[in-house]
This record gives structure tokens, C-alpha cells and sequence, in this order.
């Protein structure tokens, strides 16, 4: 469960995007239960971890399964929010938990499709996979890191993601079955390693930009959620 923040999809003028709105649908029978946004980050975390797993053999059968489990914990990552919206369930801990499982399982899954590509392409690099791999979800997580920090001090706004029909920038991610399928999570690896850190680089300079910008004397409330 991440910190609530705003829900700046309402009132302005921008269309929620379709996963955020059908997790809040499916996790809505859960509002009245025991269940809480910390249980749902704790399967996120399991499915995360088996796909990151499954991505290791490199062979064609594996890499599938572990591309529809990673869509399945990409999804599920909105649930928890969703569920702290609905219920008002948020802590600290809740917040630090979440943020913990996306950076792990963000830099465990590129570190497993890289050591899946050098099992399986027989290719010799110059960078072993597994280290570009590593070095595309350490430069994931710091972006998300560093968003997070920019949106605490600059607002929701400042970190809107890129958005279309109810689609974000993410949600390409909901493309890596139909990679897996055609063989392709070797050029995504490559492309990550290179473009993702390149991203890094940008992000910490806007993020030096926000927190040099002088802080207004009476910042706006913030209220703990997830995406």
C-alpha cells in the first residue's frame, strides 16, 4: 500500500485509466472485509517474485509464463491503492511496504529476464545480461523514486504520467506476453539498459530542479495513497 494521495483523475478533466478503474471494481466486494491494502501489496510481492523466477530457464514456455505473471502483478500493484482509497486504511508502514516491493520486484525481474536472454541466446556479450538487466531496474526504481519525491514537494500533477483513451505509459508493459511470444525480450533488455538510465539522468535533474525551487508557506495537504 503506497501513501493516498489525491485522486487527480477526478475533476480534471483526465479519464482514469482502465486498470486503476477495473481493480477499484474487483476489489470493491473487499471494502467491509479483513482484507487489507497491506495483504494485497503481499500477493503483488508473490506474483512479482514468481515471475521474476520464471523469467531465469530463458526457454520460450517459461518466458511466456513469466511475461503473463508479470502483467498480472503489474495489475495487481494498483490494487492496494485502490483498496486504501476505498477503505482509508493507510499507514507508514503500508507506504515504506509497497515502495519496497516495487523496487525489488521491478530490479529482480529485469536481472531475471537477463540472466533468461544470456541462457538462452548462446550470444556473447560485452555486457553479461544480467548486469544490463540490473542496470535497467536499478535506473526503474530510482525514476520511481524520485517521482515519488518530486510529487511529495511539487504535487500529483508535476509526475502525471504521458496518457491516452484511458492508457498510461506503463501499461506497455501490458505488451510483454506479445514480446515473450516473438522473441523479443532481447531488444526490450537492450533498449531498457540503454534508455532507462538515460531517464535516470533526466528525472534527477528535474528532481534537483523542484527541491531548489523555494517551498510555498502553506503547502497542500497530502492524504496517504497509492497510484
Amino acid at each position: 500500500m503506497s501513501e493516498i494521495k489525491d485522486d487527480t483523475f477526478a475533476g480534471a478533466g483526465v479519464q482514469r485509466p482502465w486498470d486503476a478503474r477495473l481493480a477499484r471494481w474487483l476489489i470493491t466486494p473487499l471494502e467491509d472485509t479483513w482484507v487489507t491494502p497491506n495483504h494485497l501489496t503481499t500477493v503483488r510481492l508473490v506474483v512479482g517474485l514468481a515471475a521474476a523466477v520464471a523469467f531465469t530457464p530463458g526457454t520460450y514456455g517459461w518466458s511466456i509464463l513469466a511475461a503473463l505473471m508479470l502483467v498480472l502483478s503489474n495489475f495487481l500493484d494498483h490494487t492496494d491503492g485502490e483498496l486504501a482509497r476505498l477503505t482509508g486504511n493507510t499507514s507508514r508502514f503500508g507506504h515504506l511496504y509497497d515502495l519496497a516491493s516495487d523496487a525489488l520486484i521491478t530490479i529482480l525481474l529485469f536481472v531475471a529476464i537477463g540472466v533468461g536472454v544470456g541462457a538462452r541466446s548462446g550470444v556473447v556479450f560485452e555486457i553479461p545480461p544480467a548486469v544490463m538487466g540490473a542496470i535497467a531496474g536499478v535506473a526503474v526504481a530510482l525514476i520511481f523514486y524520485l517521482r515519488m519525491r518530486i510529487e511529495d514537494r511539487a504535487g500529483k500533477t508535476a509526475t502525471r504520467q504521458a496518457s491516452m483513451g484511458g492508457f498510461e505509459t506503463e501499461d506497455v508493459l501490458y505488451l510483454m506476453p506479445l514480446a515473450a511470444l516473438c522473441n523479443g525480450l532481447m531488444p526490450i533488455l537492450i533498449a531498457a539498459s540503454i534508455c532507462a538510465p538515460l531517464y535516470a539522468v533526466w528525472v534527477v535533474i528535474e528532481y534537483r530542479r523542484v527541491i531548489r525551487r523555494p517551498q510555498p508557506l502553506a503547502a497542500s495537504p497530502t492524504s496517504e495513497v497509492a497510484r
